[in-house]
């Protein structure tokens, strides 16, 4: 398991290189002049304008750019925005928000999708499951943006059990809406993966011999068919919550959470390189980190999965 471990570690170098140049290039390549758009429709003097290239390494080739961007990633030196403030610091601000979001919006999707996705599946064909197989596919179909506007107008203004918006603290509370509108959409592909494993799974042979011996139909579920039915749904779940923290910029945007989408959205709106680059090299971390935890999950769930 040790040898597994470095050998993924390893491999996430070039994974991350890869990814982090291409952000890197998008970000720092794109049309237009960051400096010039810093000082607005007021222009620079030559010296200020040489100054603010030299702190922000504008004056070097790309890949020294690239150079000094990275090893100021190795020493968590991520720079300064535009606006004067260290981008460690709006890191450290929104991140911890997003990150509790994503993980409520993770737990919610795979509690309720796993349990009804089961049900679902050993009720296969029968009202419960064509049920919610309709409801599945309506969420689905409908965006998260009118999911999320339709629960802040009904549970916020309408019916006044939720707050409208989220505040500076972003309890547990304040972000339960929001979690539930994040992780819907995945909600329903957890219920339908679930639902369709275990399915699959009822109809194997050693459930038949586990019925056969006179395992209690309790043990026969947990034990042989939900185990083996939660590997792909663990993968899912694993790719998801980093899916989930890049992709709460709508949600968080909604509710008037400040998290990392709504920081990402207003360092791209404002022309801010360092900051966009930084947040979304940190997703990349998290992301790879993510899918690590996974793999070695499998190990656990099915004991024939064995890592040499």
């Amino acid at each position: 398991m040790a040898w597994y471990i470095l050998r993924r570690l390893l491999q996430m170098i070039p994974v991350f290189l890869g990814a982090t140049l291409l952000v890197y290039a998008m970000v720092f390549l794109i049309p237009g002049d960051p400096i010039k758009a810093l000082a607005g429709e007021k222009p620079l003097t030559p010296a200020v304008e040489a100054t603010l290239r030299a702190r922000y390494n504008l004056d070097k080739p790309f890949l020294m750019q690239y150079v000094y961007y990275l090893k100021g990633i190795v020493t968590f030196d991520f720079g300064t925005a535009f606006s004067g403030r260290p981008v460690k610091a709006e890191l450290a601000r929104a991140f911890p928000i997003t990150i509790k979001l994503a993980f409520m919006a993770v737990a919610i999707e795979g509690i309720f999708g796993i349990i009804f996705g089961l049900v679902s599946g050993l009720r296969k064909g029968k009202l419960f499951d064509s049920t919610m197989l309709v409801v599945s596919l309506v969420i689905i179909a409908v965006p998260v943006f009118v999911v999320g506007f339709l629960a802040q107008f009904f549970l916020g203004v309408k019916w006044g059990i939720a707050p409208v918006t989220v505040t500076g603290k972003a309890s547990y509370g304040e972000l339960l809406v929001p979690a539930f509108v994040l992780g819907s959409l995945s909600f329903a592909y957890v219920l339908r993966l679930t639902r369709n494993s275990v399915a699959e799974n009822m109809t194997a042979d050693y459930v038949r011999t586990a019925t056969a011996k006179g395992l209690s139909r309790p043990r026969v579920i947990t034990v042989h068919i939900l185990r083996n039915s939660m590997i792909p749904v663990v993968t899912f779940l694993g790719a998801d919550l980093g899916a989930l923290m890049g992709g709460a910029i709508v949600t968080e945007g909604i509710f008037n959470i400040p998290g990392v989408g709504g920081t990402l959205y207003q360092a791209v709106v404002r022309g801010e390189p360092p900051t966009v680059v930084s947040f979304v090299t940190v997703l990349i971390v998290i992301f790879l980190v993510s899918n690590l935890l996974i793999d070695l999950l499998y190990a656990a769930l099915d004991p024939r999965i064995r890592y040499a």
